[in-house]
């Protein structure tokens, strides 16, 4: 058997880099060689093709979307765990729960947005989050909208299953054993929590539809892959989704500092969350 070439020439990097980033805004530069090669080889295995290369006349072809989309969301990262860095968590049901809920009493209504959801453990463990603290918002009109532009990822989300290792990574044992039975070698969400969360396929830098004014964004580990440009045009239209009195948390790494002035930060115990510094109201 001959083995496959996969070396990356300059001329194949550019080409992949540029088609990458014209589709998700991911930015790869040229150290990132390595990554393109390493996530994109399956893919020419899978495909049959002698290399890199060919990969890349294929995508030149007409009607190649189902291998672009492939493309794409092979070089997304989809690392998550449950409560991950647990610092958004706690002020989530410390302070801007209970606040939003005092404050949307009579409207009976919180929406929720989880970009870049991967593999749902971040909108289960906020679902998870609602039905152990705040049984009061059971009968209102919840919603958990969890997003991601990678549709292998949101099928397992939507799916619910889990491995061992999977559950092991920030699930407490008693939220396992209370919100997951045990098939085989899975663990498998109950459809209570399920059913709180309408997963969608979305680009965060294509238009957004369907995406209704938000009480709390989360956006965590998502604007370090984009350029400065990408980055402000995200925070743009993440603060005309916002409600007024709405929360937006970043990664632990991430900041609108420099990027818009249209966000205040707050401080709330050791989580860091951003508000709307002006009052517009979204579209």
């Amino acid at each position: 058997m001959t083995s496959m070439a996969t070396t990356l020439d300059p001329t194949a990097f550019g080409f992949l880099s540029a088609f990458v980033r014209q589709r998700s805004a991911i930015v790869l530069d040229a150290q990132k060689s390595y990554l393109i090669e390493s996530r994109l080889t399956p893919i020419v295995r899978a495909r049959g093709l002698a290399s890199l290369e060919h990969l890349v006349n294929e995508l030149k072809k007409p009607n190649t979307a189902q291998l672009a989309q492939e493309v794409v969301e092979a070089m997304t990262t989809n690392e998550t765990s449950f409560f991950r860095d647990m610092h958004p968590f706690n002020a989530m049901k410390s302070h801007i729960l209970p606040e939003l809920i005092g404050k949307r009493a009579r409207e009976r209504k919180l929406t929720i947005w989880s970009n870049a959801c991967s593999s749902g453990q971040e909108p289960y463990t906020i679902a998870m989050l609602l039905r152990e603290n705040f049984p009061e918002v059971a009968g209102w009109n919840l919603k958990i909208i969890a997003t991601d532009i990678c549709t292998k990822v949101l099928e397992k989300a939507k799916s619910g299953e889990f491995n061992q290792t999977e559950v092991n990574r920030g699930l407490p044992m008693s939220l396992l054993l209370k919100y997951f039975t045990r098939e085989g070698m899975k663990w498998i969400i109950k459809d209570e929590l399920r059913n709180m969360i309408d997963f969608r396929l979305l680009n965060l830098v294509q238009p957004w539809t369907g995406i209704p004014p938000v009480d709390i964004v989360f956006l965590r580990n998502v604007l370090i892959y984009f350029d400065v440009e990408t980055k402000q045009q995200i925070l743009c239209k993440v603060h005309r989704s916002l409600q007024d009195d709405g929360v937006l948390f970043l990664g632990g790494a991430e900041s609108t500092l420099g990027l818009n002035t249209d966000f205040s930060r707050e401080q709330l115990g050791l989580a860091t969350c951003y508000r709307r510094s002006k009052s517009v109201k979204p579209n």
